[in-house]
């Protein structure tokens, strides 16, 4: 699993030149270059690089080099450049899809207003990335949460389905817990977030439309004790990060996991088993976490049509098609559901089964980041450890006011 950690560094101000600089002046002859940093370092590399070459070989008048970067230096890297500008003509800046609204306050992002009919694209992610009515992202990709079950854990259980409520899958959890094996491997640091989901299920929420905290309201309060009653029968392991809960999946040590596209080969590679069901049904109704990374051009860059064409093929249909099948996440396109290439796929098909009912975490948040590494993955953490949830709440609540202003509002 992804490791996340703090992505909007601030930056120095660089005075030096980059490669592959946006403002470079356009070729006499030839195609028009254009240069992409992104932070696909991880097992979905080639899917992305594969797009790239796609690309490359349908257009003679426009060629992409990409430059994959570790996402931490890209955040050092990419203000100064793009302030300055210098840096690439695109880039996925942060897989935050906050960080699109910090870009725009340095006035670094072009306005897309030529990328295609983008009400065909995710609209979580859409609305994530329009700013005062104008659009300065695409989606690189969409990836939602659903639940990997060990098949033959739930077998010999007498588990004949993976949970269809909420309520099953606390019931379940514990009783595929056994020994040296565990019902549910939960990350909760270091981790695209597990947490919000279970609170979600309840019903609850982690803050209002106005960013003020409601992690102490009763309702959240009996939610999460729920859960931590089952950390606490034993089903869940406590402190695990990302990387660690999925190495015990993958080892046969434990029966659930939240999880998403980017898991299953590693998992079939390590032998498992495995199914991926839906989220269990919640209190109101199906829902889940999604994520998205922002893909966006440069205000400066010398090309800004040609950059926009780019996009536009991105999130087209062809590309979406080739994207979904070699990565298994879903397409970043809505009218692509009934596409029986992608239908066959048993991967693809059960996290686009996901997109309707997917929510995006902390977004539109006042110091989103703030409130996730020095707020909720602290809370989570004291109250799986034996803290109070009703103390721990009232005191995540005052952080994460201060953070977002809410005190002010």
């Amino acid at each position: 699993m992804r490791r996340i950690t703090s992505v909007l560094a601030v930056a120095s101000v660089a005075t030096v030149a980059l490669a592959g600089c946006s403002a470079a002046a356009p070729e006499a002859d030839g195609p028009v270059e254009l240069t992409l940093w992104t932070g696909f370092t991880g097992g979905d590399r080639g899917a992305y690089e594969d797009l790239i070459t796609a690309f490359n070989d349908t257009h003679d008048d426009i060629q992409v080099s990409m430059e994959v970067q570790p996402w931490d230096t890209i955040a050092q890297k990419l203000p100064s450049a793009w302030a300055t500008g210098q840096g690439p003509d695109l880039a996925t800046p942060s897989f935050d899809p906050n960080v699109v609204a910090k870009y725009v306050e340095t006035n670094s992002l072009l306005k897309l207003d030529d990328v295609g009919d983008v009400s065909l694209l995710a609209p979580a992610a859409i609305d994530a990335f329009t700013v005062d009515g104008a659009l300065y992202a695409v989606p690189a990709n969409v990836a939602t949460l659903q639940l990997y079950y060990n098949k033959t854990m739930f077998a010999e259980a007498g588990i004949d389905q993976p949970p269809a409520t909420v309520e099953d899958f606390k019931t379940d959890a514990v009783a595929l817990t056994d020994g040296g094996t565990v019902g549910l491997s939960l990350a909760d640091h270091e981790t695209i977030q597990m947490w919000p989901i279970l609170q979600w299920l309840e019903g609850g929420d982690i803050v209002d439309s106005d960013g003020c905290s409601v992690l102490d309201s009763p309702e959240n309060i009996a939610g999460l004790q729920s859960w931590v009653d089952v950390v606490d029968a034993g089903a869940a392991p406590v402190g695990l990060t990302g990387a660690e809960a999925d190495s015990l999946f993958s080892a046969g040590k434990a029966a659930m996991q939240l999880n998403g596209p980017w898991a299953a080969a590693g998992y079939a590679e390590a032998g498992i088993d495995f199914g991926v069901a839906p989220v269990p049904v919640g209190v109101d109704g199906p829902v889940t976490l999604s994520s998205t990374v922002p893909m966006s051009a440069a205000a400066k860059t010398a090309h800004p049509a040609e950059a926009q064409e780019f996009l536009e093929w991105w999130t087209g249909q062809d590309a979406q098609r080739q994207f979904a099948l070699a990565s298994g996440f879903p397409p970043v396109r809505t009218d692509l559901a009934d596409d029986p290439e992608l239908a066959s796929n048993e991967i693809v098909a059960a996290f686009a089964e996901a997109l309707p009912s997917a929510r995006l975490y902390l977004v539109g948040v006042d110091g989103a980041t703030q409130v996730d590494s020095e707020a909720y993955v602290p809370f989570i953490g004291e109250i799986t450890r034996g803290g109070d949830v009703a103390d721990a709440a009232a005191a995540a609540t005052a952080k994460i006011n201060a953070i977002t202003g809410c005190e002010d509002k």
